[in-house]
């Protein structure tokens, strides 16, 4: 069964869009989704309209840092400038996810922006052994330890162990998880928050800081992500009409 997923424009950034774009939108049409691409300059009426015909919410990447005075912090200069529309947008994304229980995927500032939405805070400046900036480039940046027992842990294709190497383009990261928001991996090396998800069964919320979409033809795991989501937006679909109507009052 074909789901439809809603995907924000990763920024105001047009040259950054360009090349970030295409990756999410192939590996959802390769996992047998089709994406609903919203605008970051339409009025919430018409986002509202786009989000009605969607089954789940993927946040991506930006080439922007969400802004600290949303987790009560004041800016160091390693910190970047923020993007307002990507982050209204964002929330009017999320809000409609969380309303109507509706599957979430998170992809790095997508992550952040899910953990300040749920009031967590982020860590502005990472400076650690571990290079967390090595860009789009490198397959495989770090290692990752998956927590046991984690929703995380379950999409783990069976050979693959509690450990699996990632990529990493980023210098931001969870510090505080948010209200509800369970951390699923971390970076073994330096114990940077790496995952985290929704402490809620019935609730698919995954975030990750890595770029799974990047490494979908490589990784077995990228794939296992974005068919575990996939799984959940049809399951999400599925759902009784009463279920479905109770959610939605």
């Amino acid at each position: 069964m074909a789901v439809s997923v809603a995907i924000p424009v990763p920024s105001t950034d047009a040259d950054y869009n360009e090349r970030a774009l295409k990756p999410y939108l192939d590996a959802l049409t390769a996992s047998g989704m089709s994406a609903v691409v919203v605008p970051l300059t339409e009025p919430q009426q018409r986002i509202a309209k786009l989000l009605a015909g969607t089954q789940g919410v993927l946040l991506p990447g930006s080439r922007f840092d969400v802004d600290p005075q949303r987790y009560g912090e004041s800016r160091i200069p390693e910190c970047g400038e923020d993007d307002p529309a990507r982050t209204a947008v964002d929330e009017l994304l999320l809000q409609d996810a969380f309303n109507l229980s509706k599957p979430v995927l998170a992809i790095c500032h997508g992550t952040q922006s899910l953990n300040v939405w749920r009031g967590g805070a982020l860590v502005q400046d990472l400076k650690t052994e571990v290079n967390h900036r090595s860009g789009r480039e490198i397959v495989e940046a770090h290692s990752v330890r998956i927590a046991p027992g984690s929703r995380l842990a379950a999409i783990l294709p069976g050979d693959s162990g509690s450990e699996v190497q990632v990529n990493s383009s980023h210098h931001q990261a969870v510090r505080t998880p948010g209200d509800n928001l369970l951390v699923s991996a971390i970076s073994r090396r330096d114990g940077v928050i790496e995952a985290v998800e929704l402490d809620a069964p019935s609730h698919f919320v995954v975030a990750v800081q890595w770029h799974p979409e990047r490494t979908f033809g490589q990784s077995s795991f990228s794939r296992a992500i974005f068919a575990a989501f996939r799984d959940a937006a049809v399951s999400w679909s599925s759902r009784p009409i009463k279920e479905s109507v109770a959610h939605e009052r």
